[in-house]
């Protein structure tokens, strides 16, 4: 039988206790390392399925970390486990390569229940098709990869997730509540500017230097994808 497994980078040695022994108790493998350095040399000697990740670690921080495990790895999915819970810290951890953020004190049962949504992704059945694409730019999503008019874009984790939302539903006009639920699994904050943000580094990546413009906003309504304005 297939053992998933887990690994835990945080430095309160009592709390990594505590949800290593929940997680093995609801049936994962866990392992544990308590700094940034002994978690990256994990990640090289180990293959896991999901990674929880503090900030604030010793010798290599949780951005770092996360940053380097997103080098050599595009899929495995990274929760991080915090205390800094601003809107500033939760962009700096999406804009390294984190999937997901829970912030401490927290509910075992909500970070089981958020683990268990990234596992069922990574072990739902694959579509024959898995490109998406509009005019010439296209997004392969077993590579991770995507290109328009030919040329390579380079786009973070949570810049992919958007842009792929965006193509699932082209000529769709999304509200930002839809896409926040989607893309951050988080509860809308009227005054969060996240999806603003993310969706100025696609524009300047992916419509800056071409046409036709394909990221469009609809002013008090959301944005769309879309060969031409709505």
């Amino acid at each position: 039988m297939f053992e998933t497994h887990i690994l835990i980078v945080e430095d309160e040695l009592r709390l990594a206790e505590i949800i290593q022994k929940q997680l093995q108790e609801s049936g994962f493998k866990a392992d544990v390392a308590n700094d940034g350095y002994v978690g990256k040399r994990m990640m090289e000697n180990s293959e896991y399925d999901l990674v929880i990740l503090d900030i604030n670690l010793p010798l290599m921080n949780g951005y770092e970390l996360c940053k380097e495990i997103r080098k050599n790895n595009s899929k495995v999915p990274i929760i991080m486990l915090t205390a800094l819970g601003t809107s500033e810290n939760k962009l700096i951890g999406f804009e390294a390569g984190a999937d997901d953020y829970v912030l401490k004190p927290f509910d075992f049962r909500e970070l089981l229940a958020r683990i268990n949504v990234f596992l069922k992704r990574k072990n739902v059945i694959v579509p024959e098709s898995r490109k998406l694409s509009i005019a010439d730019f296209e997004m392969d999503l077993d590579r991770k990869t995507a290109t328009r008019a030919g040329q390579k874009i380079d786009l973070t984790s949570k810049e992919f997730a958007l842009m792929e939302t965006f193509l699932l539903n082209k000529n769709k006009l999304l509200s930002r509540e839809f896409i926040i639920e989607k893309v951050w699994d988080l509860d809308f904050e009227t005054g969060t500017n996240i999806i603003d943000v993310y969706v100025n580094y696609l524009r300047k990546k992916i419509d800056k230097n071409f046409e036709p413009k394909i990221i469009h906003t609809k002013f008090g309504f959301g944005f769309y994808c879309s060969e031409k304005e709505l």
